[in-house]
């Protein structure tokens, strides 16, 4: 019964076309899901890539700012008293 059906569908020629446009579409149909995910994954990486250069400047800043600081308490007495603060 089901082969006498398939058979039927793959002997008319409206069928035929029908299925490979069917397939056509449904090919373009994953192509454009799968380029979808890749925009997603590609927004995710941008966001990740800002996130850790807000990190690593921060990071930056407070490493330049202990740079600059005083090494002593005589060294820190003597930025107060020049008002160097």
């Amino acid at each position: 019964m089901i082969a006498r059906l398939v058979t039927g569908i793959a002997t008319s020629p409206w069928m035929r076309a029908a299925l490979r446009y069917g397939a056509i579409a449904l090919a373009v149909l994953l192509f454009l899901f799968s380029l979808r995910r890749s925009g997603e994954r590609a927004g995710r990486l941008v966001e990740r890539l800002e996130t850790m250069e807000k990190m690593h400047d921060a990071q930056r800043r407070m490493l330049e700012a202990a740079a600059h600081r005083p090494r002593s308490r005589d060294d820190l007495a003597e930025w107060l008293h020049d008002g160097q603060f």
